[in-house]
């Protein structure tokens, strides 16, 4: 199994368990927090693909994408059910999964033939998009458009991954920018870390 291919299956993995902590804090039924893991985990990577044209997406191609999200948050339930999950997991488990998709997404388009610009583009895309559909579907505010450092860290991590690759340094570059892109979540979410607010006055002017 490729580095990226087992990247890809560990962000499928964490953010299918963002989704159903997601799930259980809305007191959703099994149907819905198997559904927001699903979304979850693989609304992002969809997205991309039909933007880049890569059809089928790779979950249609490769069913295992499907089953595992499901696993995964049909045994996030099964474990909440037996201990108490801390509050911290759910926005740990968003940050790794932001990590990971940010270098899978902007990988994936290099691999595909498209320019850095682009494949920046779609990194910060296959990492975000799962979590907006789940925020959304909860009834909340997405992270992204909070004051929270959320898509910046995707876009650090995306770049960092991108110049690697540019320097035939691939597989330094899939470290380096998941490293890049965590670290900056987490001093965002256990420092409270966040972009200067845009806060337009009400003044008027004669």
């Amino acid at each position: 199994m490729s580095l990226l291919i087992a990247l890809d299956l560990f962000g499928v993995v964490v953010f299918a368990v963002s989704g159903a902590l997601a799930a259980g804090r809305k007191q959703m039924d099994l149907f819905g927090v198997m559904v927001l893991a699903f979304v979850t985990a693989i609304g992002g990577g969809t997205v991309r693909d039909l933007v880049l044209g890569a059809t089928p997406v790779l979950w249609i191609d490769k069913p295992v994408y499907i089953w595992l999200a499901l696993a995964a948050g049909f045994a996030t339930v099964a474990l909440a059910r037996r201990v108490r999950v801390p509050r911290q997991v759910l926005p740990l488990a968003d940050a790794l999964g932001l990590a990971t998709f940010c270098v899978i997404g902007t990988e994936r388009a290099l691999l595909l033939g498209f320019g850095p610009g682009v494949a920046i583009v779609m990194g910060v895309m296959t990492s975000v998009v799962g979590g907006m559909i789940r925020d959304i579907l909860c009834g909340e505010v997405p992270l992204i458009l909070r004051k929270e450092i959320y898509a910046t860290a995707a876009l650090l991590g995306a770049a960092v991954t991108a110049g690697f690759y540019l320097l035939d340094l691939a597989v330094i570059g899939t470290w380096a920018g998941f490293a890049a892109a965590l670290s900056l979540r987490l001093a965002a979410i256990y420092g409270n870390l966040s972009l200067p607010l845009f806060t337009l006055g009400d003044k008027r002017h004669d």
